[in-house]
């Protein structure tokens, strides 16, 4: 065994004890392995209130529990769930939604207009303080709403018909809407179970309408999902139950998938070299960008020039050496594989500008980079700050923090330079550009600008391919290049171990998996190898 593999088996051996003697199903290891499969997260969900989720590792749970409108097929085209079909009238300013009255709430009761109703308004309300209010402003009065300008909520374009024919009414057409409502912020709940309960996520509350069921959540430790008898999708799921352990050591997830106490792990990049032959291995590039970007309204992100300068000096080409995983380096905004994305635009290096900007002494500058906890994010940073130095001279602090903790301080006062990434919540590049438009809630840099939002609005609309390329392509330059709020700085591979006995897996470029899709076979298998 190659010795850094030994020591990452070595390093998890309580945790291996810890799985092996925590479990109290009194099933055999076979059933286990017929009927269940394991996974791991990095964290604990921060909330499974999905109104107010915003990370990943919430989304991935949620997307077991919960299906709203509609779904991603395999090639991202928004398919029917809750919603059997839907009309498009008005040359596109209004949608009626058909529900299909197979889907029921984990308690039998059925999934109604009103259920989908209750949840978009609730997500715009400004009490609830949705980050992802925004999402749905594009909806007839649903921006005034959420800022408190409009009080009445029937003038809010979200119409229940009856029981199963929920209307939205939009300001102006906008072509990618039925892919919004596959989002977790979009899904229906039920005004009885909120309002009643007040810890209405916990296990022996909380009431689901997807093809699972939240049976446990054993905090800092694991989630177990089991099958929901009244799912009314398509496909049912082939096994009982989803075993979800927090684990943060991506080298402890590598350890348990060796020894067959995990069916999927996410390899850390140190150990990719060794799997590069393995059958396990699955890679597909992530509609995904990772970024640092700057509150602009802290010293000295304040001015441009640094921001600048801070975007230039840095040698991505140098990424895929460090991380191994196969990531793509970018200056772009708009991944690779989405349309509207541009390989020329963006910052590129130039040191020798890049000083330029700064001045005489760039030397003067002092300021500290802050990321949550991940072994990726750790060395990116510390390269970041080693270019910094080289290049241009400054000292850079950096700044590690825990994922609750850092998503706090992100909503509450964000660093003046911090790292994020953003996935695609809908496979469009109005997704990653109205990230950064002045009404998103997730949008930590403090910039706002009304020539950016009106191009954002006008790419919404524009159905002329071209025409719409361009009008990105203007926003991303202002972003990206006359702006430089963010540094985009690679699009990560999505590179995952998985087992023979869930082959075809339904990997898919965006981060998150229907679960129900895997075929589970029904052998069991040992313990495998380590592949050299």
């Amino acid at each position: 065994m190659n010795l850094m593999l030994n020591r990452v088996v070595l390093s998890s051996l309580l945790t291996v004890i810890l799985f092996n003697c925590s479990t109290h199903d009194p099933r055999s290891a076979i059933y286990d392995l017929q009927k269940e499969i394991r996974i791991s997260l990095s964290t604990e969900p921060p909330t499974l209130d999905w109104n107010l989720a915003t990370d990943n590792v919430s989304y991935q749970i949620l997307n077991q529990l919960m299906e709203g409108l509609t779904q991603f097929d395999q090639n991202l085209n928004p398919i029917p769930a809750a919603a059997k079909s839907w009309e498009i009238r008005e040359e596109g300013k209004t949608y009626v939604f058909h529900l299909d009255p197979n889907y029921r709430w984990s308690d039998g009761k059925p999934v109604t207009a009103r259920d989908f109703r209750y949840s978009w308004l609730r997500l715009l309300k400004p009490e609830t303080a949705a980050e992802y209010a925004y999402f749905l402003f594009d909806i007839i009065g649903a921006r005034e709403f959420n800022r408190g300008k409009l009080k009445d909520e029937n003038r809010v374009g979200i119409e229940v018909i009856d029981d199963l024919t929920l209307r939205v009414r939009l300001n102006q057409p906008i072509v990618f809407f039925p892919a919004i409502t596959t989002f977790m912020v979009t899904y229906p709940l039920r005004q009885d179970i909120v309002e009643k309960q007040r810890r209405w996520t916990d296990p022996e509350n909380i009431v689901t309408c997807g093809p699972f069921v939240l049976e446990e959540w054993w905090h800092e430790y694991r989630l177990k999902l089991g099958v929901n008898p009244h799912y009314g999708g398509n496909p049912q799921p082939s096994f009982d139950r989803l075993t979800i352990f927090l684990v943060s050591d991506p080298a402890t997830s590598l350890s348990l998938y060796e020894q067959n106490l995990l069916d999927i792990a996410g390899p850390p990049p140190v150990a990719l070299p060794y799997y590069k032959n393995s059958p396990d291995l699955m890679s597909v590039p992530k509609l995904r960008g990772y970024y640092y970007g700057f509150n602009i309204t802290k010293k000295p992100f304040d001015d441009p020039r640094v921001r600048r300068a801070l975007a230039m000096s840095l040698d991505k080409r140098e990424i895929p050496n460090i991380l191994k995983g196969g990531e793509q380096p970018v200056d772009s905004w708009i991944p690779p594989g989405m349309f509207g994305f541009e390989e020329g635009i963006g910052l590129k290096f130039d040191p020798e500008k890049a000083r330029e900007l700064l001045g005489q002494d760039p030397r003067r500058l002092q300021f500290t980079l802050t990321f949550n906890s991940d072994p990726v994010n750790k060395k990116i940073a510390e390269w970041a700050q080693a270019q910094w130095k080289k290049n241009l001279g400054i000292d850079v602090n950096l700044d590690n923090q825990e994922w609750k903790s850092y998503l706090s301080l992100l909503k509450t006062d964000p660093p003046g330079l911090f790292r994020l990434g953003w996935g695609a919540d809908y496979p469009d590049p109005d997704n990653f550009m109205n990230l950064f438009t002045s009404t998103s809630g997730n949008n930590h840099t403090h910039w706002k600008s009304a020539e950016f939002d009106s191009l954002i609005a006008q790419g919404s609309v524009e159905k002329d391919e071209q025409k719409r390329k361009a009008v990105y392509d203007k926003a991303q330059k202002m972003l990206l290049e006359e702006e430089a709020v963010i540094i985009p700085l690679f699009i990560p591979m999505q590179n995952v171990l998985v087992k023979e006995k869930l082959k075809p897996f339904p990997l898919i470029p965006m981060d998150f998996m229907y679960y129900k899709r895997v075929n589970l076979k029904s052998e069991a298998t040992g313990p495998g190898p380590l592949y050299q």
